[in-house]
């Protein structure tokens, strides 16, 4: 397996320190000292820490965009229906963080959120455009289920795929509070069954 670059060696420190305590806390020295270069090294990957942090803005959301097409893909291959290949995918994706057992480790976009006056406006701008291509791709999904069965209720269906993120991410954060790693699988098999609900006819 080959060893990871030095910019990416860096991503790997600072996002793993970011992630339990923050992007404030989180010092440039501190990451330089861990991955045993200088400061001088880190400049010429990052120009600052609203460069650091775009960077890992934009390497989470392709990681978490491989996550999803990765558990959807296999759903299809075992669905034509779009209603069960997303219950099927949610299913995946809730076995996928039963898994870890130490719990879902964070994200970076919710982290970043938090702490959004750290930053300027590339960088808020990013982490706003990861949050609207996950809502993009889950609307489309439902967009698909809703031809095939219209909802039961009247839903709004850019809020409802807005309700998948909120769910995980929320899950996350409960989840960690509550030191209670298999709590976010949980809460998508929850979302499954609501959204099951939701479009299947009624007898």
């Amino acid at each position: 397996m080959p060893r990871p670059s030095h910019r990416e060696k860096l991503l790997d420190i600072a996002q793993d320190s970011i992630l339990a305590k923050g992007f404030d806390a989180t010092s440039i020295d501190e990451i330089v000292a861990a991955a045993d270069i200088t400061r001088g090294g880190f400049f010429y990957h990052f120009a600052d820490k609203n460069a650091l942090a775009l960077a890992l803005i934009e390497r989470h959301v392709i990681f978490e965009d491989q996550i999803f097409d990765d558990l959807f893909a296999r759903a299809a291959e075992l669905s034509d229906d779009p209603l069960h290949r997303a219950l099927i995918g949610l299913k995946l994706l809730a076995e996928l963080l039963e898994d870890m057992e130490a719990g879902h480790p964070g994200c970076i976009v919710a982290t970043a959120a938090y702490q959004e006056r750290l930053f300027n406006q590339a960088v808020r701008d990013a982490n706003r455009r990861a949050v609207l291509g996950w809502r993009r791709r889950f609307r489309e999904m439902f967009d698909e289920i809703a031809k095939v069965y219209p909802p039961q209720e009247e839903v709004d269906l850019n809020a409802l795929a807005d309700f998948v993120s909120t769910v995980v991410e929320g899950g996350i954060v409960i989840a960690k509070s509550l030191g209670e790693p298999k709590m976010t699988a949980g809460q998508v098999m929850l979302l499954r069954q609501y959204i099951r609900l939701l479009f299947l006819p009624r007898s």
